[in-house]
């Protein structure tokens, strides 16, 4: 399964009273097809997944596989930190056609390097499906090591990783050591084109909400050689990569969707809306995205 350059962990939108918004899914999923995502992540982190219910997600997954239609790859976000219901949960949403899932490293319970791989293996085993793992020690409190995804990578059907820890030199090494055929991701918009550079897959992005088509862009010239101008464009896009992070993730990707007139609605708690001088920060920033790059 080739999920390209560009994959957007894509926000879960919700109308005011905090409930799914489908109408505004559909038009998201279709905004960011025509926005330069060759793939999306249904209820990630981005999608906010802890306030998510079961039946929830499962209306996610298809209602983005339905309207997508097979444009693009839908990886299901079905990782969990309980083995047993990430793969009821993987099972559902191989059974609706999702074209992958991403499994994220179990968060609290604080596993071992042995646990996390036991983890991974018992749920890809599961499924047929593609398996993208997820390693962000940010967030789940424990990292993912250089052997345990290297042992991972040796299972048929676990062809890829989304690589959060910012560790380039560890992820240089798995790309280096890792089998034919399985790819690494950033998960981090910041260091998209340094991934490239050490021979990374691409990003998995929550700035192409907003700048899809501007990060195609920097991909293709860095692909075509280009390197300056590559360069060049991932410094003008970094500010507003940086700008999406200013609360923790997804409230100002969702404020900033708002300002482009994509809907998003509200986040859920315990997140919180971003503040008047946060609002006003972030509106610097993304109102003037479209005239980024020198022709």
């Amino acid at each position: 399964m080739n999920f390209g350059r560009i994959i957007t962990a894509m926000v879960t939108p919700f109308n005011q009273h905090g409930q799914l918004d489908i109408p505004a899914t559909q038009e998201l999923v279709n905004h960011l097809i025509a926005n330069g995502s060759d793939a999306v992540v249904v209820a990630g982190t981005t999608g906010e997944s802890p306030t998510l219910s079961t039946e929830e997600k499962l209306l996610l997954f298809k209602t983005v596989v339905e309207t997508a239609n097979g444009q693009i790859p839908v990886i299901a976000g079905t990782g969990s930190n309980n083995t047993q219901a990430s793969i009821e949960l993987t099972k559902q949403a191989e059974e609706i056609g999702v074209d992958g899932i991403m499994l994220v490293v179990p968060y609290y319970n604080k596993p071992s390097q042995e646990g996390i791989y036991a983890h991974f293996a018992t749920i890809a085993n599961a499924t047929k499906l593609p398996v993208m793992l997820y390693n962000i020690p940010g967030r789940s409190a424990v990292n993912m090591n250089v052997e345990t995804t290297l042992r991972l990578a040796q299972v048929p059907n676990i062809v890829t990783i989304k690589e959060a820890s910012g560790d380039l030199d560890a992820i240089a090494t798995i790309i280096e050591h890792a089998p034919e055929g399985f790819t690494v991701y950033s998960g981090d918009d910041s260091l998209a084109l340094p991934m490239l550079s050490i021979g990374g897959a691409g990003v998995v992005s929550v700035a192409s909400h907003i700048v899809g088509n501007e990060m195609q862009q920097m991909v293709r010239n860095y692909q075509a050689g280009q390197v300056t101008a590559a360069a060049m464009q991932h410094r003008q896009l970094l500010p507003v990569m940086k700008s999406l992070f200013m609360a923790p993730n997804p409230t100002a990707v969702k404020a900033a969707m708002e300002m482009k007139g994509i809907k998003a609605g509200p986040v859920r708690l315990p997140l919180i809306p971003l503040t008047a001088e946060q609002q006003q920060e972030l509106q610097s920033v993304v109102q003037p995205t479209m005239n980024f790059f020198v022709s």
